[in-house]
């Protein structure tokens, strides 16, 4: 699974009083928080989606919740995730980064930040678009009962992965895009066990 919160969904209050949220966010409470407020809504906005993007790549090879609980640190070291700032990084800023605790000190995923920065500023379209047109525009629900029915890549996520290498982005493998489908409400991977499938469904649907 997860390999933010849009206005309109106040789901906090009735998860709370149920235990079938998916099983995958129980643990801790930031993971719920995450689970009930922002996982799978859909976010269109260019540097909501950037910061996700960026998160999935740092990712790679460890937990999600090691990501989100170090999410504000990432926030303030890469200035709020704008891609403008980040696509000048020099070599200084890289160093200070390195030296950062508060973040995932990993040399590829720090250079693959500014070079996505950088491929993103050189899309065609905004980032948003770009993404979003590899689900015609529109979110998918689907209709999961079991974990083991979730999938950690598709068809979609393949030519998603594909096109953002083409475009020179990196750490955006196929299992890395489909994380941030599901984050980002590309797809509605809530299990239909869970409330917040039907209420992100239905406001996709409103």
């Amino acid at each position: 699974m997860p390999r933010h919160s849009q206005s309109g969904f106040q789901p906090e209050a009735r998860l709370m009083m149920t235990s079938q949220r998916c099983p995958w966010c129980e643990g801790f409470d930031l993971y719920r928080h995450y689970h009930d407020t922002e996982w799978g809504v859909p976010k269109r906005d260019h540097q909501a989606l950037f910061e996700l993007l960026l998160l999935e790549g740092a990712q790679a090879g460890l937990s999600w919740a090691t990501i989100l609980k170090k999410r504000e640190n990432y926030r303030r070291a890469f200035d709020g995730f704008d891609p403008v700032k980040i696509a000048a990084y020099d070599e200084m800023k890289v160093a200070a980064l390195l030296a950062d605790s508060g973040i995932i000190r990993n040399r590829a995923k720090i250079a693959a930040a500014i070079g996505n920065a950088r491929a993103t500023l050189a899309l065609p379209m905004g980032l948003g678009d770009f993404l979003w047109q590899f689900v015609d525009g529109q979110p998918i629900t689907n209709h999961w009962r079991y974990m083991s029915e979730v999938p950690a890549r598709t068809a979609r996520s393949d030519a998603m992965s594909k096109s953002l290498q083409k475009a020179g982005f990196k750490f955006v493998g196929s299992t890395i895009c489909y994380a941030l489908m599901q984050s980002a409400g590309l797809v509605n991977d809530h299990l239909t066990s869970c409330p917040r499938h039907a209420e992100i469904a239905g406001a996709a649907a409103s």
